[in-house]
């Protein structure tokens, strides 16, 4: 991982939970407390996090590289050696200078040897070759659209049974992109939970609100002014034409009756 001024980069590895409801608890959980500790109000993130599925066997020690290297690319350090020393990133758990249970420190250094030694050397040396490639355009994806959902989804958006246009990217080998879409054809088939459901719909609600500068409790405040009737419009029809939400349900999730 690595924590930039104002975005971080975070590798994972997929489990049963899946990432977007993760990445929900993660970012809502540290935007409560930021906002606890600075005394202030409101979303911390301007925009939906974008991620990028990936091939381990092809693109994980790259991605290991290319994220531990962006606070040196950024000027926030300005060497390998100081590099070690920045305690918001994955290397300097790598490099034992700062202790991080969460991060996977054995399991990267496996990657470059059996012996922890030769592996951190390697490691090291590795970080030095990739410090002269540029990756951005490959891995951080330029011209991405935002993402909706996860790695779990992939192009999952649901709408009147068929697949919407998504921002998520695959990178591996056609064998693997071919699984994985397959994949995603297969869970987009099934129908949705309730607790998807409710996940896509507090999601949405949540992107709508940090799009128009405004809090939730203020767009289920009741009131009618053309700037709420609108977002309230949108997110409405999503609701009942998307997720088969009842006309009640929505009115509920929206702070009106239904013939408001």
């Amino acid at each position: 991982f690595a924590l930039m001024t104002n975005h971080a980069h975070i590798l994972l590895k997929s489990g049963s939970i899946g990432l977007s409801l993760y990445m929900r608890r993660l970012l809502s959980g540290y935007a409560q407390y930021f906002n606890r500790r600075h005394k202030r109000v409101g979303h911390l993130f301007q925009n939906r996090y974008k991620s990028v599925i990936c091939e381990e066997e092809a693109y994980f020690d790259k991605l290991v590289a290319y994220i531990h290297l962006n606070p040196l690319r950024a000027g926030l350090v300005a060497s390998l050696r100081e590099l070690a020393l920045y305690p918001w990133s994955g290397h300097a758990a790598i490099m034992k200078k700062v202790c991080c249970d969460w991060v996977e420190r054995e399991y990267v250094l496996h990657c470059f040897g059996s012996r922890e030694g030769v592996a951190r050397e390697a490691y090291l040396a590795f970080l030095e070759e990739e410090m002269g490639i540029d990756r951005e355009k490959e891995f951080s994806g330029g011209g991405l659209l935002r993402s909706h959902g996860g790695w779990e989804q992939v192009q999952s958006m649901r709408k009147k049974g068929t697949k919407v246009l998504s921002d998520e990217r695959i990178l591996g080998s056609d064998a693997f992109v071919r699984d994985v879409l397959k994949e995603a054809e297969e869970r987009m088939a099934l129908p949705l939970s309730a607790d998807e459901r409710s996940m896509l719909i507090n999601e949405d609600i949540e992107q709508e609100c940090r799009k128009a500068g405004i809090t939730e409790a203020f767009l289920r405040s009741g009131s009618r002014s053309g700037m709420l009737a609108s977002i309230r419009k949108v997110l409405a029809l999503k609701f009942v034409y998307d997720y088969g939400l009842s006309m009640a349900e929505t009115g509920r999730r929206l702070g009106v009756t239904t013939n408001a």
